[in-house]
């Protein structure tokens, strides 16, 4: 009998810290992009999903990055979906991951399962950790849920069982989204019904892709003579498979460098992933024909792939690769979902059994056949028709809450989603204010000095902060939203109306800066940004005069807002050369924040514009680990280049691509 339950892991974790509590007003720092070069041989379809609406802006969304890496054990609520031949192991409050999926009847682990929890800015908005199975959905790139919590409840399952519902609001592209997971009775296979609604009255662009990570020491089965590779140099390039540029790339092992490789799968041809150990055990992954991409990601074996996967969990503990399935060809692409319309599809994932090594349609042919005798296509396809019956069924026992945007959104929209029930109950302090400018037409304004809080930017919103009262917390918000809107002579105007009769002046302060940025002008950003960190410290509460109950939480408000507005205005200054501001900036951050790694790397390159280059090279050999430096980033070795000849440290040494031709 299928059973769920809760249970608890313990595992060495880094704490996750405050979000960013500035809105992410610049563009997106995103690898995922192609070169204009390789656009013109795409097909048609493709090339029109890579243009159709790329993500611009991480709005209504913040940045995750106060994570740190000093890792201590951290109990993390789990719900175990079990028969008597699989058990799979899920995290609710990151991202309905899961952990782990294990085959009992070889007591074989099935996935890559990392030991620790080590966040790292590989999410679109930065913290995301490896290992496991994730539900990737909102645009190009490891979803913004990826440590946040979902809802989670029992469902009734197709065969009478138990199935065990999760699903949350997308933000990004403001959808509702529902993994359902089951295990039938005698199953080796745990199945996985996902479902992506719009219920608005326009067109909106989807994404998915469910990312497995496995031993890297595999070989990669899917059924394709050719892929399309993607690199962190950016160039996307059709490619033979097995065999690229006289090596078989079906091994994870045999790339150098970092790489995406996007099998296409022909037309009609079965959907399946598979990846087999050199005794031909592992794990398949196979779907309805919807989702019809699959790809395989390798960190390589250069320095600096091995030291990410080092970065990401432990020395020693053995690397992993990603294989993975999704609705386009490729996560370049965006999928169009019409106004008033879902789409679903059904996965599974389990053992499989088959010879790994020899000619490649020798071996696709043999892991097919043994595929198709364990779980026949026809028989996903009948297991996805009854599961449709079951979508729409209310949840019953609640296992887990995600957040309360979905239920803001439906209560605007009037929106029922049967079978994903956003009750008003999940509501919490972060809808708060945006509820009462619901239901009453104004926005609350704050009694005490206080960040801004997050903004909300979807048309809607965006109407209801133009007809409120012109409050200079309102004309931040309507800002921050037109800029979303791509509005941004009308969101300077806002902010510059706001500031008129702002107490805090930094908030709007910051988004001038940011416009400024971003508008070519980096003079007169960094005087807007010096006037914002001034006008910061005159109102930053002393936390040793704090008496009220809230004052630990809004320290760490206060100390997050102090490092964020900090470090933009650091690199704001120095980009125009004002070194002693620059210097006045970092004196007064409080030494915890200058202790921490992205700003030892900030105080080295401070020292570098002030020429004092011995100093800066002081702070390397000190040691510092910049908790969330970004995928492709590589400041560190840019700097260290502005000190000397000598080789990069492989401690700093996270470089993706080979040296740029």
């Amino acid at each position: 009998m299928t059973t769920i339950r809760r249970e608890v892991l313990t595992l060495p974790a880094a704490p996750q810290g405050p979000d960013n509590p500035l809105p992410p007003l610049r563009p997106l720092d995103e690898a995922h992009r192609i070169d204009d070069r390789d656009r013109a041989g795409l097909p048609r379809d493709m090339a029109r999903q890579v243009d159709y609406e790329p993500l611009r802006s991480l709005l209504p969304v913040m940045v995750r990055d106060g994570y740190g890496r000093a890792r201590e054990p951290r109990e993390l609520d789990a719900l175990v979906i079990e028969n008597d031949r699989l058990r799979a192991t899920v995290l609710p409050a990151l991202g309905g991951r899961i952990a782990s999926l294990r085959h009992k009847p070889a007591d074989r682990e099935l996935l890559y399962v990392n030991p620790v929890l080590q966040p790292a800015n590989f999410a679109l908005n930065g913290a995301w950790f490896s290992g496991g199975i994730e539900w990737n959905i909102g645009a190009t790139g490891h979803t913004t849920l990826s440590c946040s919590p979902v809802h989670a409840a029992r469902v009734p399952a197709p065969d009478g069982g138990e199935m065990l519902r999760l699903w949350e609001w997308e933000r990004l592209r403001d959808l509702p989204f529902q993994v359902d997971l089951w295990l039938p009775e005698g199953s080796d296979f745990l199945y996985v019904g996902v479902r992506v609604r719009n219920p608005h009255e326009r067109p909106v662009p989807t994404y998915w892709w469910s990312n497995i990570a496995v031993p890297e020491d595999r070989r990669v089965l899917a059924p394709a003579d050719e892929a399309y590779h993607f690199g962190y140099e950016r160039r996307l390039r059709r490619v033979p498979v097995p065999e690229y540029d006289g090596t078989d790339r079906t091994y994870p092992l045999n790339s150098t460098y970092a790489a995406d490789y996007f099998y296409d799968v022909p037309d009609g041809r079965r959907r399946w992933i598979a990846a087999l150990d050199e005794h031909g055990h592992g794990l398949a992954q196979t779907s309805t024909d919807v989702l019809r991409g699959r790809k395989l990601f390798v960190w390589g074996t250069g320095p600096g792939g091995r030291r990410w996967q080092e970065w990401l969990t432990e020395p020693g503990t053995g690397g992993y690769c990603e294989i993975q399935a999704g609705l386009a060809r490729t996560q370049l692409e965006h999928v169009r979902l019409d106004a008033e319309s879902e789409v679903s599809w059904l996965e599974a994932y389990g053992p499989l059994e088959a010879t790994p090594d020899g000619d490649w349609h020798t071996v696709l042919r043999g892991a097919e056949e043994r595929l198709e005798s364990a779980l026949p296509r026809a028989g996903v396809d009948a297991a996805y028709e009854a599961w449709r019956a079951h979508a729409d069924t209310e949840p019953g026992e609640r296992l887990a809450t995600g957040s309360g945007w979905g239920a803001l959104e439906a209560l605007r929209a009037g929106w029922k989603l049967p079978g994903t029930p956003f009750g008003e109950e999940t509501l919490g302090e972060e809808q708060e204010p945006w509820l009462h400018l619901l239901r009453t037409g104004t926005l609350p304004e704050s009694g005490r000095h206080e960040p801004p809080g997050s903004t909300l930017v979807a048309r809607p919103w965006r109407d209801m902060l133009e007809t409120t009262a012109a409050t200079p917390l309102a004309e931040y918000h309507l800002g921050v939203a037109q800029w979303h809107g791509d509005d941004r002579a009308q969101a300077v105007r806002s902010w510059e109306r706001g500031l008129k009769n702002a107490a805090d002046r930094w908030p709007l302060l910051r988004c001038l800066a940011a416009a400024d940025q971003a508008d070519g002008h980096p003079e007169r950003a960094a005087d807007q940004y010096a006037e914002a960190f001034d006008d910061l410290c005159e109102h930053q509460p002393d936390p040793e005069r704090a008496s009220d109950a809230d004052a630990p939480d809004r320290g760490v408000r206060w100390t997050a807002v102090a490092a964020a507005l900090g470090r933009e205005a650091i690199g704001a200054l120095l980009a125009v050369g004002r070194t002693a501001d620059a210097r006045a900036v970092w004196e007064r951050l409080d030494p915890a924040t200058r202790a921490r790694g992205r700003f030892r790397l900030a105080e080295g390159e401070l020292l570098a514009a002030e020429g004092r280059h011995e100093e800066a090279r002081a702070v390397f050999d000190e040691g510092f680990e910049v908790a969330d430096l970004r995928e492709g980033d590589e400041s560190i070795g840019a700097l260290w280049a502005r000190l000397g000849d000598e080789p990069l440290p492989a401690r700093h040494d996270f470089r993706m691509r080979p040296d740029a031709r």
